[in-house]
């Protein structure tokens, strides 16, 4: 029996389930296929990009699946070369073409590359596409406060989510508090932090086997406790289905404390800070 997945609702009314599925690196019909499988499983939320080569392969995965279209959410991203008005409206219309979709249910900047400066006229070029009904939700991935604040300011709209890395490593709580407080949705990429030695951290496996779960299942029940959207990614029935069951019991506050006392200074996993990284 599939557990019922709790959903969030971001600034503009659309809801989420508060778990994703990640598709990095799921291409052509292997791709498909386990892409097909999460949707079966019970994930509705399938997060692409321009970037990763494989918004078809998604699109592929939503024709095999039986769960109708308008019953998932799915996500893809500008990728930087393209943040230039023009490029950007031709970009979004790409992506639906890869996919061969009518419309995305979020679509967001997936860096803000600011020294190229061009991140204000990419989220304008969004918020059209909003109007002209490709997209229902605009957000961004990887901006700071201060690229939060510029696009509010410039143009009035602010983003409904922001997609940031977020594991254990790097909890981003300051990020994070910005986003509470106004009213902007965290969404975690890399959640279960792509790193072999979180998952034979001897405070993750302490708490699993208190509640006898996977320590997968403690990280990705501790985003949902932060109030973050984890999007973890794997290609078995088995491991998506594990993913899947974190709703069914709760980290105490403690546990929590533990789990916070694990960042790290320099815990991005490729040391890529937005304030100066640039992605193309």
């Amino acid at each position: 029996m599939k557990q019922t997945i709790p959903e969030m609702t971001l600034n503009d009314g659309l809801t989420l389930p508060a778990i994703g599925f990640g598709t990095y690196k799921l291409n052509g019909n292997n791709g498909a296929t386990g892409i097909t499988s999460a949707i079966d499983v019970g994930y509705r939320l399938i997060d692409t990009a321009y970037n990763y080569e494989n918004e078809g392969t998604v699109g592929e995965a939503i024709r095999r699946s039986t769960i109708p279209r308008n019953e998932l959410r799915i996500t893809s991203k500008l990728p930087g070369r393209y943040q230039e008005y023009d490029k950007a409206v031709t970009a979004i219309q790409e992506s639906l073409y890869r996919a061969n979709l009518d419309y995305y249910d979020l679509y967001l900047i997936h860096w803000p590359n600011p020294k190229q400066g061009h991140f204000v006229e990419a989220w304008q070029a969004l918020i059209d596409a909003k109007k002209w009904g490709l997209i229902r939700s605009i957000g961004v991935c990887n901006f700071l406060p201060e690229h939060l604040e510029q696009l509010e300011n410039e143009t009035g709209v602010k983003p409904s989510i922001n997609q940031i890395e977020l594991h254990p490593f790097f909890n981003q709580e300051e990020q994070r508090r910005y986003h509470e407080q106004n009213n902007i949705k965290t969404e975690s990429w890399s959640p279960l932090a792509r790193v072999n030695d979180i998952l034979d951290n001897e405070t993750i496996t302490q708490i699993a086997e208190q509640h006898n779960k996977s320590v997968s299942q403690i990280i990705l029940r501790w985003h949902y406790q932060l109030g973050a959207i984890p999007i973890p990614k794997s290609s078995s029935p088995e491991r998506q289905r594990e993913n899947l069951s974190i709703f069914d019991f709760e980290l105490t506050e403690v546990e929590m404390a533990m789990m916070a006392e694990l960042t790290r200074p320099d815990g991005r996993i490729n040391d890529q800070d937005p304030a100066t990284y640039e992605e193309f």
